[in-house]
C-alpha cells in the first residue's frame, strides 16, 4: 500500500445545532446578520440541496458520524446510546483527532474514536443526563454561578408566551457558544501543533433555550423583513394527525424549555425568530474569531473547514414547534467546504445527504471508509469531477419523545416531489415542491397524484431493503 501524501489537510468540522437553511445572508436570508458565513459561501462550495439523515440530534450525528441510514445503525432516536465512529479511522491514519462542544454521543462523554474531548451539551438537560457535569457546568460553577434552566425560566411570568425565546444572564463568556468556541482556540493556541489535525467543533446553538446576549435578539426585533409565520387554520385542519397531536403535545410538554401555544401572536413569533436569529449571529462572530486563530497558529496554511447542522427548527411554521416533522425547515440543513487554493468556489445544486461528508472528510484525509459505508463521497462536486448526486434522498425518525402520535415517520425526496409515509396511519403527506415551494397543498390524497406517490412508496421500499441488507453485512463481519 502506498503511503498517504504529505500534503493532507487539517480538518475542522464546524457544526452547529438545529439550524435552518435560510439562515445565512449570502445564499438568500436578506434579514440575517452573518459576515463570517457569507465570506464561507462566497469563497467555498456551497451545497444548496443538502438533507439531513433524521430530524432530530442523536440518530442525525451517528448517521453522520458511523456512515450507516438510521434503520441499519439501529440509531433511530434521541436518547439512544450510540459512539461507534469513523473517527478511529482518522486516527489510524496519522490524524490527531479533538472534540470540542456538542457530539451528543450517549454516553455524552464517549470517547467516540478521539484523543481528547472537551465535552458541551446541550443547554438545558433537565430530564436526560441532567446529572452529567459537562466542561461549561463546571466553568459556571467555578465562577459561583448558577446556570440558566428550565427551572428557573419556568419561573418567569409570561415562560409559557415567550415560546424558548429568553435572554442569557451570564456573562458572554459563558454563553454555550462563546464557551465551546473559546475552548476551541484555546487549544490551538496552547497545544503543541500535531503534523495531522482533525478538529471538531460543535456548538449547542441555536438548540433552544433560543438564549443570545439581549443584544443579539435587539438586532433583530424591529428589523424590516423578517420572517414571521402565517399559518392559516386550513393548513392545520389538513395536517396529518401524528403532527396535529405533536401540536397538543408540545403545548403541555416544554421540550428544551420551549412551551409551545397553540395560536401565538405575531408578537410572540417576531419575539422567537429574533432570539433564533440572533443566536446564529453570535456563532458567526465566534467562527470568525475560530478562523482568525487557525491562521494566526498556522493551521490554515493547509486546511479545510466544514461547516453544517445537524438538522433545522420550524420556528412556526405550519403551526409547529422544534423539529421531529419533514418539512424543509427542518430536513434541509446549511453544508459547505471552505479550502481557498484547494476548492473552487462553486454552488451545488445536486441532492446530497448530510452523511455524505464522513467519507468526503475521510478521503481528504486518505483514510479508510467504515464498513459498511452507505454514505457517498462528495469529493467529486468539490473537485468539479462530474457530480452527479443522489436522485433521491430519505430521512426517517423513530418514536421520540414528542412523537406521541407515530412510531415512524419516514420521508422520501426527489427533486420535485416529496412523500412522508406514517408507520401504521392511513394519511401522510405528499407534495409537489415545485408548484408548491412552501409545503402548504397537501396532495397525499389527491387521485391526480397517486403514481407520483406509488413511485416514492417504491422507491422508499427499495430503500429499506437495500438497508436490511447492509446491516445484515455489518453484523456478519462484526462475528
Amino acid at each position: 500500500m502506498n503511503p498517504p501524501p504529505d500534503n493532507r489537510p487539517h480538518i475542522v468540522l464546524v457544526m452547529t445545532d438545529q439550524q435552518r437553511f435560510d439562515t445565512i445572508r449570502e445564499t438568500g436570508a436578506s434579514w440575517m446578520e452573518t459576515p463570517v458565513l457569507d465570506r464561507l459561501v462566497r469563497e467555498g462550495v456551497y451545497f444548496e440541496n443538502c438533507f439531513v439523515n433524521a430530524p432530530s440530534c442523536v440518530p442525525s450525528r451517528a448517521s453522520l458520524f458511523n456512515g450507516l441510514e438510521p434503520h441499519a445503525s439501529g440509531v433511530l432516536r434521541n436518547g439512544q446510546p450510540w459512539s461507534r465512529t469513523w473517527v478511529s479511522n482518522l486516527a489510524a491514519a496519522g490524524y490527531h483527532c479533538v472534540s470540542v462542544g456538542k457530539m451528543h454521543t450517549i454516553p455524552y462523554d464517549a470517547k467516540a474514536g478521539f484523543h481528547e474531548r472537551f465535552v458541551v451539551e446541550n443547554k438545558d438537560r433537565f430530564y436526560e443526563g441532567r446529572w452529567f457535569a459537562d466542561e461549561l457546568d463546571k466553568a459556571i460553577a467555578a465562577h459561583k454561578l448558577q446556570k440558566p434552566s428550565r427551572a428557573g425560566y419556568r419561573a418567569l411570568p409570561d415562560y409559557r408566551d415567550r415560546l424558548g425565546a429568553v435572554d442569557w444572564a451570564l456573562p458572554r463568556s459563558l454563553h454555550p457558544d462563546a464557551f465551546v468556541a473559546d475552548t476551541a482556540r484555546w487549544w490551538l493556541e496552547t497545544r503543541p501543533k500535531p503534523e495531522r489535525l482533525f478538529l471538531q467543533v460543535g456548538f449547542p446553538g441555536p438548540h433552544p433555550p433560543y438564549d443570545p446576549p439581549t443584544e443579539y435578539a435587539a438586532r433583530y426585533l424591529d428589523k424590516a423583513g423578517l420572517p414571521v409565520p402565517s399559518v392559516t387554520q386550513d393548513e392545520l385542519d389538513h395536517l396529518p394527525a401524528y403532527l396535529q397531536e405533536k401540536r397538543r403535545h408540545d403545548v403541555e410538554v416544554d421540550h428544551d424549555a420551549v412551551a409551545w401555544k397553540a395560536d401565538p401572536t405575531e408578537a410572540e413569533y417576531r419575539r422567537l425568530r429574533a432570539h433564533y436569529y440572533g443566536n446564529v449571529t453570535l456563532i458567526d462572530e465566534e467562527l470568525g474569531r475560530l478562523i482568525e486563530t487557525l491562521e494566526r497558529t498556522g493551521y490554515l496554511e493547509n486546511c479545510v473547514v466544514i461547516f453544517m447542522s445537524d438538522h433545522g427548527d420550524a420556528l412556526g411554521d405550519h403551526g409547529l414547534s422544534q423539529k421531529w416533522s419533514m418539512y424543509e425547515p427542518v430536513v434541509k440543513v446549511p453544508a459547505l467546504v471552505w479550502a481557498p487554493g484547494r476548492f473552487a468556489p462553486r454552488r451545488v445544486r445536486e441532492l446530497c445527504q448530510l452523511f455524505d461528508f464522513g467519507p468526503t472528510i475521510l478521503d481528504l484525509a486518505h483514510a479508510d471508509h467504515p464498513r459498511p459505508c452507505q454514505a457517498r463521497s462528495l469529493l467529486p462536486a468539490l473537485t468539479g469531477e462530474g457530480f452527479e448526486g443522489r436522485q433521491v434522498v430519505f430521512c426517517e425518525q423513530a418514536g421520540d419523545v414528542s412523537m406521541t402520535g407515530a412510531r415512524l415517520v419516514s420521508m422520501v425526496r426527489d427533486a420535485e416531489w416529496k412523500a412522508v409515509f406514517i408507520h401504521g396511519a392511513e394519511d401522510g403527506q405528499l407534495f409537489d415542491l415545485t408548484a408548491d415551494p412552501g409545503e402548504t397543498r397537501n396532495l397525499w390524497g389527491d387521485p391526480a397524484s397517486r403514481g407520483t406517490r406509488d413511485r416514492l412508496a417504491r422507491a422508499y421500499l427499495q430503500w429499506r431493503q437495500d438497508g436490511l441488507l447492509d446491516t445484515m453485512d455489518r453484523y456478519a463481519e462484526a462475528r
